[in-house]
């Protein structure tokens, strides 16, 4: 029986088929442009690099939403012990493709079976905000059950008051879905609710690929 039991959300499955639709192209469009390259944007890889820096000797890491698996991968070069997990079956297709060498399995956020303090680490990297506002609460506690004392999650998400219904993405391939999106403080709220302690923020305005977006890094205590 899990710890934390987490509401299924109505739209798994339909998210699921939009995000197999998409993943092709999202994948290539990595390859090709950079976009969610943590490479191309140095505040985002500075972020990345000092959650590999704080949470390395902890334990194992899980990337929660990896899509194609970048940041896996990277996170891999960095020496850790990190695993990458997607709702989309044909993005860890991707994944699996792209970067061999990395371990990647097929899983929602709200599936996952985490035991207690099992985990150094978790990212949500841009990858929670399809979860409806009910569920993403349950996700965050969840994520807390399953961090050591001292780990520490980061997450990344969109920022906002509406929350987008989204018909086409990455090249005009139909899809339905919903960017449910966050003030800063609103998100961060939420992750002190789940237990944990926040340590870092990063405010990012709208680029070339994205609206404006928030980074926040939080530690289990103990």
């Amino acid at each position: 029986m899990r710890a934390h039991p987490i509401d299924r959300p109505a739209d798994l499955d339909v998210v699921r088929e939009s995000c197999d639709r998409v993943a092709d192209n999202y994948a290539h469009m990595v390859v090709t442009t950079g976009m969610g390259d943590i490479r191309r944007h140095p505040w985002l890889k500075a972020s990345i690099d000092a959650f590999a820096d704080t949470v390395g000797e902890l334990g194992p890491v899980l990337d929660v939403g990896c899509g194609p698996g970048t940041v896996t991968a990277y996170l891999t070069e960095r020496g850790l012990d990190v695993s990458g997990v997607d709702l989309s079956p044909r993005m860890i297709e991707n994944a699996r493709r792209l970067h061999p060498q990395c371990r990647f399995s097929i899983a929602s956020a709200t599936e996952l079976d985490l035991g207690e303090a099992s985990l150094g680490g978790v990212l949500g990297w841009w990858s929670l905000f399809n979860l409806p506002r009910d569920v993403l609460p349950q996700v965050l506690a969840h994520f807390a059950h399953a961090l050591k004392p001292g780990g520490h999650l980061i997450a990344g998400t969109h920022v906002g008051d509406e929350d987008a219904v989204r018909t086409e993405a990455y090249g005009g391939v139909p899809v339905r879905w919903t960017t449910h999106k966050w003030r800063p403080e609103q998100f961060v709220d939420l992750i002190v609710q789940a237990g944990l302690h926040p340590v870092a923020e990063l405010r990012l305005p709208a680029d070339e690929w994205s609206g404006p977006g928030v980074v926040v890094m939080a530690r289990r205590p103990g």
